[in-house]
């Protein structure tokens, strides 16, 4: 396995990387009060069924990743290799306004999994942030997808905030609300 920084011809082959995501359980959110009084709460809870979601790479993180790799935008993307074939994406980008890494892209074949590469990614995202001498790395996942949860935390990040509605009016109800997670540096 190595680990290496993405090049322009690797673009194309990004897309074979297998992101999906499979769980058995999610993270619940619990609201309680109003207005400037409201709460929130994480509960893990099962599934009613197995969560089995095909994750591709979208258009616009397809054009965050080649604006990083081609030096249009200040970041970090990494890949992992197995026998020349790639196996597991990084791609962060600098956040100059917040001063964090933020990572858009995180992804292990699904036949790689569980074998430590998303947390040497992570890490390594981690040391080029503080290289750059910024506050945190940044992240972004949904309530449903469980184990990306598992590992932030596992790798130090702690939740931060949530938007219950970031993809629709009724995220809540989907159980798809949008955790914000931060590595603190500092």
């Amino acid at each position: 396995m190595q680990i290496r920084p993405v090049q322009p011809r690797d673009l194309d082959l990004l897309s074979e990387i297998d992101g999906t995501v499979e769980s058995l359980q999610y993270l619940h959110v619990e609201r309680t009060g109003e207005g400037l009084g409201m709460t929130w709460r994480l509960h893990e809870r099962p599934l009613r069924e197995r969560l089995v979601r095909s994750n591709p790479i979208d258009d616009e993180r397809r054009f965050v990743i080649k604006q990083i790799v081609t030096g249009g935008d200040e970041g970090l993307a990494l890949m992992a290799e197995h026998d020349d074939v790639p196996v597991a994406l990084l791609a962060a980008s600098r956040d100059f306004a917040a001063g964090t890494l933020r990572i858009h892209e995180l992804r292990v074949d699904f036949d790689h999994r569980r074998q430590g590469i998303a947390t040497a990614l992570l890490y390594q995202a981690v040391a080029a942030a503080r290289e750059r001498e910024l506050r945190a790395v940044a992240a972004e996942t949904t309530t449903d997808n469980h184990p990306a949860a598992l590992l932030l935390a596992k790798c130090g990040f702690d939740v931060a905030g949530l938007d219950a509605q970031r993809r629709s009016n009724h995220d809540l109800v989907k159980e798809t609300v949008t955790l914000f997670w931060y590595a603190a540096l500092d």
